[in-house]
């Protein structure tokens, strides 16, 4: 398989995806920054209270 004939079967193959529409993709992507920033925090708080407890056991 040459790799022109690579290129063409991949054309072929993204004509058959079932791309999203453009308010699905915003969505999605608000999506997945409220969990980021939610995750971020919910372990911000974990390590601000585990650093805080070893402090106190060290200090």
């Amino acid at each position: 398989m040459s790799f022109i004939d690579y290129l063409k079967s991949t054309k072929g193959e993204l004509k058959h995806v079932n791309w999203p529409t453009r308010r699905q993709a915003i969505v999605y992507t608000v999506i997945v920054i409220v969990i980021s920033i939610a995750t971020g925090f919910y372990l911000g708080v974990l390590d601000f209270a585990f650093t805080s407890v070893i402090k106190e056991f060290i200090i």
